[in-house]
């Protein structure tokens, strides 16, 4: 069977994955699995939502806005695919989100405001390392329901996630393992708020806001979760404060 460029990105994104070097920022690793998987799935959006140190769930990252509010909404709402198949553990196969009449709908709730944002199936794979359970890679689909490759693709591309943190964190403990992620949430709010300063102060989108920050820290060679403490506080690189 010859070899297809989605073969070709697939190996690229497990590699990107899986080597990073030491130090390097869990936030970000865990932006990029959900962004590869989007470019490799064709889902709509990726998140991930992890099991924080009270054995709640919580959100800690996503491809894009319409996945983070899902997220969010579930949290809030008690109810949901990413609350499920976090505290599970266990792979959720597509479930079709306008198959059933409303009163049978897993998540009811959810569901209503999944449809209105255009989401019409929902997926997940574990988020671990060799030894622990973390969390969940969660899938959000927009018509194309992903077939038993594709999530076996998923997680192939979670275990290289989990991989690395695992050779970061290889003397930690569970709850160790779980602290680094906490700090990750940390980090993922300083960001949510340097996307609003630096949205507001250019008229721009917060997804725009976040790529131009993204890109300018690897431009920098900075760790995105710094240039976002600098930026939140006011402190705009000059670089970064101008409208393109």
């Amino acid at each position: 069977m010859p070899v297809t460029p989605r073969d070709v990105l697939a190996a690229q994104n497990v590699l990107d994955l899986a080597s990073r070097t030491d130090g390097f920022d869990i936030l970000e690793l865990l932006h990029d699995l959900t962004m590869h998987t989007v470019s490799l799935l064709g889902v709509r959006s990726a998140g991930v939502t992890i099991l924080n140190e009270a054995g709640e769930v919580d959100y800690l990252t996503a491809s894009d806005e319409i996945c983070r509010r899902l997220e969010e909404d579930q949290l809030d709402l008690g109810e949901g695919p990413c609350l499920d198949s976090t505290r599970t553990g266990d792979m959720l196969a597509p479930v079709l989100l306008r198959a059933a009449h409303p009163s049978h709908w897993l998540w009811p709730r959810f569901t209503h405001r999944a449809l209105r944002a255009g989401i019409t199936s929902v997926a997940a794979v574990p988020l671990r390392t060799p030894q622990h359970q973390l969390g969940a890679l969660n899938l959000m689909s927009a018509g194309r329901v992903p077939t038993r490759e594709d999530l076996c693709l998923a997680q192939v591309l979670a275990d290289a996630a989990g991989t690395c943190l695992h050779r970061r964190q290889a003397l930690l403990t569970k709850d160790e393992i779980i602290g680094q992620l906490e700090t990750a949430l940390e980090s993922r709010i300083v960001i949510e708020q340097a996307k609003g300063v630096l949205a507001s102060r250019l008229g721009i989108d917060v997804e725009e806001a976040f790529t131009r920050l993204r890109s300018h820290a690897r431009s920098q060679q900075r760790k995105l979760t710094e240039l976002a403490a600098e930026v939140a506080r006011g402190a705009i690189p000059a670089d970064l404060d101008t409208a393109r």
